[in-house]
């Protein structure tokens, strides 16, 4: 079997464009992947032009790890987040490729699986008001949803430092969330790389007694020396990981022993295998994986066929439920949360298909989202997000 060429389709929303690709065979087996990125949807269609013609037109789809290598060192430049990100759409959609022609999901060619069910928790639900009766009532519709774990940025667009009104008005969010989801849900705490670490340990701090489950990328992710500062001052788990684009660049934090859920997305580290690999490295060090997952369907699924063969697999992320619900629909299969659980698929592959005519009718936006503009929270194409 031979790679004949590959075809993309961009589903666009007002604050995220979704990248699919879909890989073709000469025997009639096709392959879906996907990614989202911000603000460089352009550069990585451009990318996987080039790539196609220099790397993936002609390769055998089983012999994943050759093709990843290839594109990945092929070209000489070190790749970023750009390349990483294309190599994950071709690697997951090669997975499903070999799933369907051997008639098997992708974990049991990972390994087999080690459960049944997935936890999920609900991101993109705070799209309203920021007050805390209006986020006490977002809250509690996620938690009649079924989901029993769920996350939030409640700091604005606090950059840096975050004064003592603003500090007082995010508290008091999240003590409405928290009455609203009660003592038994997860409530993780996102801080978006947005602090100093004297500021972020504050926050930590002050945020202790409604009882985060983690506090998420403290400071900003380019200097580790700062991440163990907060670390070693800070009770809660720390989780970081979604701005690293390596499996190598991960060293650093096992190293320092400075985080203990590692984030990283499965659309932006060179897909399935690569995660994986990551995962046993972190397991070695005793931490979690908790995936970013700001995709749609797709990259939901491939993150799921990780979930199913992974111990060290704490909770998976989901937006779809709550931000553009709409898109789900350009998905055949589309992974549903049933009482807080995704089930582990067992049809052949990831278990799901793109749907292009659903597709078409979600055209390439421009997509902008600014964590420092005032209304990024609510996703709103009126607004700055």
């Amino acid at each position: 079997m031979k790679i004949t060429g590959i075809s993309t389709h961009v589903v666009g929303t007002p604050w995220r464009n979704l990248t699919y690709v879909l890989v073709h065979t000469d025997d009639g087996l096709t392959g879906v992947g996907e990614t989202r990125m911000l603000g460089h949807t352009e550069a990585l269609l451009g990318y996987l032009r080039e790539a196609e013609v220099n790397h993936i037109a002609g390769s055998d789809p089983f012999a994943i790890e050759d093709l990843v290598r290839r594109m990945k060192y092929g070209d000489y430049g070190r790749a970023g987040e750009i390349v990483m990100s294309g190599i994950a759409c071709i690697e997951m959609a090669c997975w499903d490729i070999k799933g369907k022609a051997l008639g098997v999901p992708v974990w049991q060619l990972l390994g087999g699986k080690v459960t049944d069910r997935v936890k999920a928790y609900a991101n993109g639900w705070y799209t309203t008001e920021r007050t805390p009766e209006s986020y006490h009532a977002a809250a509690r519709t996620v938690v009649e949803r079924g989901y029993r774990a769920l996350k939030i940025d409640p700091f604005g667009t606090g950059y840096f430092e975050l004064d003592h009104d603003a500090t007082t008005y995010a508290v008091s969010l999240i003590e409405a969330v928290r009455d609203a989801i009660g003592d038994e849900c997860e409530l993780m705490l996102e801080m978006h790389g947005r602090f100093s670490p004297a500021t972020a340990v504050r926050l930590a701090k002050e945020l202790a007694p409604y009882k985060p489950a983690w506090i998420e990328e403290p400071v900003p992710p380019e200097n580790l020396k700062a991440l163990e500062k907060v670390a070693s001052k800070v009770d809660a788990p720390i989780a970081t990981g979604e701005r690293i684009h390596d499996r190598i660049e991960f060293r650093e934090l096992f190293d320092s022993q400075a985080v203990d859920i590692l984030q990283p997305d499965v659309g932006h580290i060179g897909g399935i295998a690569e995660t994986r690999k990551l995962a046993a490295t972190a397991e070695t060090h005793y931490m979690l994986v908790a995936p970013h997952n700001v995709g749609g369907s797709v990259l939901t699924a491939a993150s799921l066929q990780l979930a199913g063969c992974t111990p060290n697999f704490k909770i998976l992320e989901h937006f779809n439920d709550f931000a553009d619900a709409q898109i789900k629909h350009v998905v055949k299969g589309a992974p549903q949360v049933v009482d807080g659980y995704f089930a582990l698929p067992d049809e052949p592959g990831l278990g799901v298909e793109l749907d292009t005519d659903a597709a078409a009718e979600f055209p390439q936006q421009r997509a902008h989202f600014d964590l420092w503009a005032e209304g990024w929270e609510k996703r709103d194409p009126t607004g700055s997000a």
